[in-house]
């Protein structure tokens, strides 16, 4: 590290607020969040659509999967997150993304991965969006018990 280039602190606070912002959302859009293996899809009657499944529900947290679907593309360009809902605290927070898994508050840079330093509030605010898009497209969901 050059004399010039001081560490990334992460702003928890916004961190937070983001995290907060998402678990609102999250539970708009989903009214069943406390059951197991219910799936949820999202779309713009286009060519782009999100899914929400389930993975674990547990007494004080929800596991989620998120993934993008755009019809014309291969699986592996389809961006997916693993996300956990907090009910005690009301927070929602991106565990994996993009195979990684178990974020970092903060990465040194340059990388291996080339990840941003403040990559787990990059994927936190991508996530945002992505639920900003759910949200606006609700009327085209449905949920799905397999």
């Amino acid at each position: 590290m050059s004399a010039f280039q001081r560490k990334y602190v992460p702003n928890l606070k916004r961190l937070q607020a983001t995290c907060d912002v998402n678990y609102a959302h999250l539970l708009a859009l989903l009214p069943e969040v406390d059951e197991d293996a219910l799936e949820f899809y999202f779309d713009d009657g286009k060519r782009l659509a999100y899914h929400i499944q389930i993975l674990d529900v547990a007494r004080f947290t929800t596991t989620l999967l998120i993934s993008q679907q755009h019809k014309g593309l291969p699986s592996y360009l389809q961006p997916s997150m693993q996300v956990r809902m907090y009910h005690d605290v009301r927070m929602a927070e991106v565990l994996q993304s993009q195979h990684i898994s178990a974020i970092k508050p903060s990465y040194s840079y340059p990388n291996k991965r080339m990840l941003a330093r403040n990559e787990k509030e990059m994927v936190n605010l991508f996530l945002t969006e992505w639920l900003h898009f759910c949200q606006q497209h609700s009327a085209s969901s449905s949920a799905t018990d397999h």
